[in-house]
């Protein structure tokens, strides 16, 4: 992930599941609506027997939120979203109930928590359409677009880990270009030419400027996860060049974090966190001995990596931005979704000191 050289002093406040409050200040370049705040509540998780059968619709997941509902204006669109049961997919899902979209959520589960969309379903009180499906199995795809029409789809489906794709690169090229061109095919094949894909800052390899804006110079690229999101820009604007009746948003990611204001959905990686704040809570809980902390010589105020974290709920409005974006007809068009502003590890590290009123051991490597 590109590194930012001037980093800002935090202002991070949470508890252990909601490690940034959301940025008030939008820096994507879509305007976005402002969010109701949902008061925490308590809720039981059923089984979910029905996520180990075949691929066929589920149950709608409904139930009885009358207090949490909104009065909102169905747009009449189906979205499709691979990938909607991981992190980034729930609170997007969230989002795209909470402003009326219909959507059918299609998830292998393999890294995905089962729960997650039971809750959305609860927190937005709208029903969910779940298809147990993998992106990379040409028939399973077929199977969710012949039962459904849609509008446009939001393709989230990836494996994501920048250490682990040097470690398995052809797992990392498999899924996310293989997934990606499945889902292309099916889409072309059913005439559905309106998609916002899941992308990643990484596609700037080291950027020669900060901040780093769309125009900046692609690559070169140096681990297979980021040489995936972009070989996948790469097929996206030729698909494009060659029929410009598709319509594509790229949303470049930096560093998600945080969960909703409720507590009920959030970062639940399965065993080692990849990912910054997630390992600190894990150390915060006492699962880990100390986080590691790469390096110490940086150029930043204290020697360790900068980043660009930007609220998991921001990034979720951005993507229901992007599909009001896709009623212009923009062609292919990216956008960074990110703040503008860096935290350094041990900023982070302290801040989340500040917040629990806990020390938190590290060990720099």
């Amino acid at each position: 992930m590109p590194r930012i050289c001037k980093a800002g002093t935090p202002d991070v406040v949470v508890d252990q599941l909601k490690v940034l409050e959301p940025n008030s200040q939008r820096t994507s370049r879509f305007k976005t609506s402002k969010r109701q705040t949902l008061h925490r509540r308590r809720h039981t998780i059923d089984a979910w027997n029905h996520l180990n059968g075949p691929l066929t619709p589920c149950r709608r997941l409904s139930s009885d939120c009358s207090s949490l509902k909104k009065k909102v204006q169905p747009p009449h669109k189906r979205i499709l979203v691979t990938g909607g049961a991981g992190y980034i997919g729930s609170h997007t899902c969230l989002e795209l109930l909470n402003n009326g979209y219909d959507i059918v959520v299609m998830d292998n589960m393999v890294n995905s928590n089962k729960e997650a969309l039971y809750r959305v379903e609860q927190l937005a009180g709208r029903p969910i359409v779940f298809m147990k499906g993998d992106v990379t199995h040409e028939s399973d795809l077929e199977d969710v677009f012949q039962q459904y029409q849609f509008w446009a789809v939001l393709h989230f489906a990836a494996i994501k880990a920048v250490g682990e794709s040097t470690r398995i690169p052809l797992e990392y090229y498999h899924n996310n270009l293989t997934g990606t061109l499945n889902l292309l095919r099916a889409m072309k094949r059913h005439n559905i030419k309106n998609l916002v894909f899941s992308s990643s800052a990484t596609v700037y390899g080291e950027p020669e400027m900060m901040p780093v804006n769309e125009t900046a110079r692609l690559g070169p690229v140096t681990n297979p996860y980021g040489k995936t999101k972009l070989f996948a820009e790469e097929i996206l604007r030729d698909l494009y060049a060659s029929d410009p009746e598709w319509n594509v948003v790229l949303l470049r990611y930096f560093n998600p974090v945080g969960a909703h204001i409720s507590g009920m959905i959030g970062e639940h990686p399965h065993g080692v966190p990849n990912n910054l704040l997630p390992y600190v809570v894990k150390v915060l809980q006492g699962h880990l001995p100390f986080v590691h902390v790469y390096g110490n010589d940086y150029d930043t105020v204290d020697g360790t990596g900068v980043r660009d974290y930007i609220h998991v709920c921001d990034l979720a409005t951005g993507h229901v931005a992007a599909l009001k974006k896709l009623e212009e007809k923009p062609g292919c068009k990216a956008y960074n979704l990110g703040t503008g502003a860096g935290y350094s590890v041990l900023e982070i590290i302290h801040a989340m000191e500040r917040a629990t009123h806990k020390k938190i051991p590290y060990k720099v490597i």
